[in-house]
């Protein structure tokens, strides 16, 4: 079996995508920054320690890998940046976690939305191609949903007064955003890529009934940004190849083991599981904070569902029995066979990390596989 037709055999366990950066690969990030060594001897450290990521993904056991996201700063940005008309910021304020504030960086509009071939996700996955094409992998790109970039652009005053600026009508940003993507959708599938993730934050935010009440968003302003959202992701991704898989994975927030948002799926349900046009939900279900399965009765027939179960943000192991009897209740909404188990979201979706080491990350992926082999 070759990576270009491994798509097609059921997999029962799998990752989110980012992993903790080695200790080598911070250094050597922090002397590029400082101007000790030069981007091509940072492109090589990166390299090596992709090279050796992919060998411990493959040993593992997994059937899809990813690169750990190594040459991204942030899980989101990095993407946003690459594009023309976008340019890298620092707002007054970071992102407001539990208990904590990210970075302060951020992405603005400052011309029209373009994709280039100089894309840093098309050169990332170009490289990650090259070492699993001889493999029995499947290598995935992960790539921040066009809503995500949306929802970025118009965070703060600054961002939403430049945007304006460029884009009077919105019908032109819908345009521009969405051609952008998809053209960079259809890059990665010449380079290869035949499984794309969209990672996105924004319906995990729109669960979280709290948030939009200290907003003063009412439900009927819920719903509209439902129907944005929606509108901007299936619009990237219409009329692509159909040996090109798409998924979408929901978070919470995911910065130094903490997290953004809270509450079930339930006032998504309708829109992103039945109206998404992906094929695989990655949801996090790891504490309560992500409500019960009662919302998958929305995800139609046929359609996978992975549920991160086991916690990136703790190195403690959960109890395989729990593990067990959490997926065959969530089999009364979604058949077992569409199933599959994950954790609930990458180790390090920023440079930061979570709080673990990296043997208790590895540790955490022996426990889903094993767990999912027990299952299926």
């Amino acid at each position: 079996m070759t990576a270009a037709t491994a798509t097609h055999t059921p997999i029962h366990f799998d990752i989110v995508g980012s992993f903790l950066r080695p200790a080598r690969l911070k250094e050597a990030q922090a002397e590029f920054e400082a101007g000790k060594i030069s981007q091509e001897q940072l492109t090589k450290i990166q390299d090596e320690e992709i090279k050796k990521l992919v060998d411990k993904e493959v040993e593992a056991g997994l059937h899809y890998v990813s690169d750990g996201e190594f040459r991204r700063h942030l899980w989101h940005l990095d993407t946003f940046w690459g594009f023309e008309g976008v340019k890298k910021i620092f707002g007054e304020h970071g992102y407001f976690f539990h208990n904590l504030e990210t970075r302060k960086e951020s992405a603005k509009v400052v011309g029209k939305i373009r994709f280039t071939k100089d894309h840093p996700d098309l050169k990332a996955f170009e490289y990650l191609q090259s070492i699993t094409k001889d493999l029995d992998v499947v290598p995935r790109q992960s790539v921040p949903s066009p809503a995500q970039a949306y929802a970025e652009f118009v965070r703060g005053e600054d961002n939403l007064e430049s945007l304006n600026q460029v884009y009077p009508d919105r019908a032109d940003l819908v345009k521009d955003l969405t051609q952008a993507y998809h053209d960079l959708f259809l890059a990665l599938y010449d380079a290869g890529c035949r499984d794309i993730k969209l990672d996105d934050c924004t319906w995990g935010m729109l669960s979280d009934s709290d948030f939009w009440s200290a907003q003063n968003i009412d439900q009927k302003g819920i719903e509209q940004l439902q129907a944005e959202y929606l509108e901007l992701n299936n619009l990237a991704i219409q009329d692509l190849p159909e040996d090109l898989r798409i998924s979408t994975h929901v978070c919470r927030g995911n910065y130094a083991s903490t997290w953004a948002a809270t509450g079930g799926y339930e006032p998504v349900a309708d829109t992103l599981f039945g109206k998404e046009n992906v094929e695989s939900f990655y949801l996090e279900f790891d504490d309560n904070r992500s409500g019960d399965f009662s919302p998958l009765a929305k995800v139609p027939a046929g359609k996978q569902v992975v549920l991160g179960l086991a916690t990136s943000k703790k190195p403690d192991l959960e109890d395989p029995a729990v593990l067990i009897d959490r997926v065959k209740e969530a089999s009364q909404y979604v058949d077992l066979d569409n199933l599959a188990l994950s954790t609930q979201c990458g180790f390090a979706s920023t440079e930061e990390g979570n709080h673990l080491t990296e043997d208790e990350q590895w540790a955490k992926i022996k426990l889903v596989v094993d767990t999912a082999k027990q299952i299926w």
